[in-house]
């Protein structure tokens, strides 16, 4: 069953064209990874799904709701949908832990009961119990990473959105976040979007891997099929040399 239906998505920023008609279906419960250079728009295809930029052309589907060209309360239907675990983990240093993972729970007027509960409980998911009253910078960079997926998690999406989530961690710690978003999946059946530079975290984690070039979707494939595949730019990134049809600037 396909969760997220993008056709012919489109975006520019002024004269420079950095989505070119992506086409891309993700399927319910799965692991995708999104790989590609950098700059080449892999976060701005998040930043749609979250309703966070509006394409120039192009559709977005999710569970048969078209967010594009639609009304807000159709939008924010879907957008509700949405986790997302940014690249900086993005976590208020004015708050504690506690009140972080808290913040969403909050602005949907639970009680606070309810919300110290659930806040317990994703804090547990992703081993942190103990830390709601530390401020962000009291932990390393890997548990911040962990706290901002607890405060993802706990308004219970339906679909993660992870911003290159190893990005800046040590590989024990990649590791770790790596588990996690299994996990996430396995224990909420959370389909999972995952946008990275890292090649091996793309291959422990992903059911497919999709490769964005210049604009546009050039490969699409399970991790075998990705390791054995001939196409030159593919081989060139995932091999991570200078050799090859990918310009190094």
């Amino acid at each position: 069953m396909i969760k997220i239906d993008i056709k012919n998505l489109r975006k520019s920023f002024g004269s420079k064209s950095v989505l070119r008609g992506v086409n891309l279906a993700v399927n319910s419960g799965e692991i995708l990874c999104v790989i590609g250079k950098s700059g080449t728009g892999k976060s701005v295809i998040l930043k749609h799904l979250v309703g966070i930029l509006q394409p120039d052309e192009g559709t977005i589907t999710v569970d048969e709701i078209v967010m594009t060209n639609s009304d807000e309360t159709t939008r924010n239907s879907a957008i509700s949908k949405f986790g997302i675990l940014f690249q900086g983990a993005a976590l208020f240093d004015s708050m504690n832990i506690f009140d972080n993972v808290a913040f969403g729970l909050r602005r949907r007027k639970m009680e606070e009961s309810e919300v110290k509960r659930i806040v317990e409980e994703s804090l547990y998911k992703v081993g942190l119990s103990g830390v709601e009253d530390k401020r962000p910078s009291e932990l390393s960079g890997g548990m911040q990473k962990r706290a901002g997926l607890a405060r993802a998690i706990a308004v219970r999406p339906e679909i993660m959105l992870y911003d290159e989530p190893t990005t800046g961690v040590d590989p024990i710690t990649a590791g770790v976040v790596d588990n996690l978003i299994m996990q996430m999946r396995d224990s909420f059946n959370i389909t999972s979007i995952v946008v990275t530079h890292d090649i091996t975290s793309a291959y422990r984690i992903a059911d497919r891997i999709a490769m964005l070039y210049e604009g546009e979707i050039i490969f699409i494939g399970t991790v075998e099929e990705t390791k054995n595949n001939e196409n030159p730019y593919i081989k060139q990134f995932i091999e991570g040399t200078v050799h090859g049809p990918i310009k190094v600037i």
